[in-house]
């Protein structure tokens, strides 16, 4: 598989010469790298094909499944990196947490942690117990070349939410009731948690993955102060965890405490489609962005989209290194004639100049 790069240059077979490393890494390239989140999969009809009658997370346990699903889309748009397919519970479930994602709602707890005892639920995850993680991304290192994998897990604080309100919420008030009431016993959670990512994310690295991206989505729903005291330190272990590759730290609605998720032990800061790139680069000096087109303008006129990619790219200039990738996940509803045509104009802006470097 041939994979373009840096100007149509065919990709190296090592990873660590790629453009999106070298961006990773704080170099100037002669634009940006571009991959998305959640492109495995979501809008593409051949995901949907192979998912037919298969549950989210046993999905996520086949290896040649997981394989085929992070290679797709970069087959499809050529992408500079792949994404490891799976879904931040997956080491939940791997610990005995009885959880499940159901379609259309979410991760959905069977017992949430709301007393010091449902705490046994949550045991030290094992290398073994995800074994096929370990599989598929061996394969996929081989299967991609000189393309670059990038592993990922869930920060303690989304997970750590999904735990204690049993599924998806929109004020995350008994988690937050929780925090403030008992914080002995939410560091205690958090601490576990962090356990559990560091562990899925030592597994994918040690098995062959370039980078990682630890993702926070909840974490907007957090004051400034709150996120400092209740969740920092625990992002911050999971990120200190990691070691020899790259660390991307992404969360939504997290503009206000960007420099906290940045010293949390980023190499790169993910920032969503709320604050312009050249705004981000001020708030966190120093540090390659990634992102940030509002996945929901995919939907709009291209005109509007290629303008929007242009002007993305021009902010993301502020930055030492800019990697492109949308402001949140590709949502399902996505053409991915779209994305491609997104991957297409970003990747011409080095053949006109007028890249990231």
């Amino acid at each position: 598989m041939t994979v373009t790069f840096d100007d149509n240059a065919t990709a190296p077979a090592d990873p660590s010469d790629s453009l999106f490393l070298r961006a990773c890494r704080g170099e100037r390239t002669s634009r940006p790298p571009v991959w998305f989140m959640r492109q495995a999969g979501r809008s593409l009809p051949e995901y949907r094909r192979l998912r037919e009658g298969v549950p989210m997370l046993e999905s996520c346990t086949r290896p040649d499944m997981v394989t085929e699903i992070t290679l797709q889309p970069v087959r499809r748009y050529g992408v500079d990196a792949a994404i490891f397919y799976s879904d931040i519970v997956v080491p939940l479930r791997a610990v005995g947490v009885d959880v499940d994602v159901k379609p259309g709602i979410g991760p959905v707890l069977g017992h949430p942690i709301r007393s010091r005892a449902d705490l046994d639920q949550l045991r030290p995850l094992e290398p073994g117990d995800v074994a096929f993680v370990d599989e598929a991304v061996r394969t996929l290192v081989g299967e991609l070349g000189g393309t670059p994998l990038i592993g990922f897990a869930g920060a303690p604080f989304t997970l750590a939410s999904y735990l204690v309100e049993g599924g998806p919420s929109k004020n995350h008030e008994v988690t937050k009731a929780l925090m403030h009431s008992d914080p002995e016993l939410w560091h205690e959670l958090l601490s576990r948690v962090a356990g559990i990512s560091s562990t899925f994310l030592d597994v994918q690295v040690r098995a062959g993955a370039s980078a990682v991206q630890l993702f926070d989505s909840w974490a907007g729903a957090l004051s400034a102060a709150d996120y400092a005291k209740f969740v920092h330190p625990h992002s911050a272990e999971v990120l200190d965890s990691v070691i020899d590759v790259p660390r991307i730290h992404f969360g939504v609605g997290t503009s206000e405490f960007l420099p906290l998720m940045a010293s949390a032990g980023a190499d790169v800061v993910g920032v969503d489609w709320r604050l312009p790139l050249d705004e981000a680069a001020l708030r966190v000096p120093g540090k390659p962005l990634q992102g940030n087109l509002d996945p929901a303008l995919l939907g709009a006129d291209w005109p509007v989209v290629e303008r929007e990619v242009h002007r993305i790219v021009a902010e993301g200039r502020r930055a030492p290194a800019h990697i492109f990738n949308l402001g949140h996940g590709v949502l399902p509803t996505t053409d991915p004639d779209v994305l491609a045509r997104v991957v297409e104009t970003v990747q011409a802006t080095g053949d006109s100049g007028s890249g990231a470097g």
